[in-house]
């Protein structure tokens, strides 16, 4: 199976979640670029997982997720990554969310994930949301992403063990759920 991302944090997840060593985009030959420019997180997996497939052959597993601040109306959604464009790094994005955020009191957040499984024939999805607060300052320790501004019961992802954050992480649940389905059960001699 082949996970649709060079993003060595979530490859990271993946593998510990799975408990397999899994190839990603970083271990093939061809360059592989998608415009993620769907509205949902779901199409965004869906469009990953079918292009990836499509131009590798193999059994592809994708993700989408990013954060979702309540009183922003779902902002930055599919942008998380990319709202300020490219170049930037998890430090600005987190920072200029903060600001954004200053003196807002709903500082309730989501962390969502959706996954795509495609090989060919079937295409499977799941979703699942993390509900937390967004904090009022970035704390970096570990992790990637939002960690460092994402609270879960008063804690920052970025301070969580691996195994504290997967007991809790939307990528685990969406996996969770996607690897249960009957059809990726009957392809699971798919994966190497």
């Amino acid at each position: 199976m082949l996970f649709a991302s060079k993003n060595l944090g979530k490859l990271e997840d993946i593998e510990t979640i799975l408990k397999i060593k899994v190839k990603s985009l970083n271990d093939i030959d061809k360059e592989i670029e998608i415009e993620e420019n769907k509205d949902t997180f779901i199409e965004n997996a869906i469009l990953k997982a079918k292009e990836v497939y499509k131009q590798t052959g193999l059994p592809t597993l994708a993700d989408d997720s990013g954060l979702e601040i309540e009183a922003l109306n779902g902002f930055p959604g599919v942008l998380t990554h990319r709202f300020l464009g490219p170049n930037k790094t998890d430090h600005d994005r987190n920072q200029v969310i903060l600001d954004i955020m200053e003196k807002r009191k709903n500082r309730t957040c989501y962390f969502t994930c959706s996954m795509a499984y495609y090989d060919g024939i079937n295409l499977i999805i799941s979703e699942y949301r993390l509900k937390g607060e967004l904090a009022q300052e970035e704390h970096i320790n570990k992790g990637f992403g939002f960690d460092s501004i994402f609270l879960y019961n008063g804690k920052y992802l970025s301070d969580m063990t691996i195994d504290e954050k997967n007991s809790i992480s939307p990528r685990r649940e969406a996996l969770k759920k996607l690897i249960n389905s009957k059809k990726f059960k009957k392809n699971v001699d798919l994966i190497d």
